[in-house]
């Protein structure tokens, strides 16, 4: 299966890039995986016009089924995720695109075309941080899946 994670902004700080290659380059024993990094609208205008103006380029990169982050979706655990990649590669969905937006979260447009709305919990992460979330859980549900230790 192929996974895109979709993210408004880019990496700046080293530290968030290194985390990162870490994961992806441990990913292609479970997963093909693809970033895609959309630009950041900073400072043009309110948080309503700025997500406006991210949606068609977040839209645009979208491949197979879209999966939100949103602090507000479903609560999801490490086997919950795990199970629901597998669920969809038993449907015969061959790639899903994880969308992570900037602080502002995603416009209306965005959340409309979600097939699911995820949340890793209730409390607020800086985007950068939530790549790093994502591709460690991401990383963890391929191990679930081969019933490999790291998942303990």
């Amino acid at each position: 299966m192929k996974i895109n994670i979709i993210a408004v902004g880019k990496l700046k700080e080293k530290f968030w890039v290194e985390a990162c290659g870490e994961y992806i380059k441990r990913m292609p024993r479970y997963f093909s995986m693809e970033i895609i990094e959309v630009p950041d609208y900073i400072d043009r205008g309110s948080e309503e016009q700025l997500t406006q103006l991210e949606a068609p380029a977040i839209l645009s990169k979208i491949k197979g089924k879209l999966i939100l982050l949103d602090k507000e979706g479903e609560s999801i655990s490490s086997e919950g995720l795990s199970e629901y990649i597998q669920e969809e590669a038993n449907k015969g969905i061959s790639e899903l695109s994880f969308v992570i937006g900037g602080s502002r979260g995603v416009s209306p447009d965005v959340k409309n075309k979600a097939s699911k709305i995820i949340s890793f919990g209730k409390i607020t992460f800086p985007h950068q941080l939530m790549r790093v979330v994502l591709l460690e859980q991401i990383y963890r549900a391929g191990t679930i899946m081969k019933k490999e230790n790291y998942h303990k």
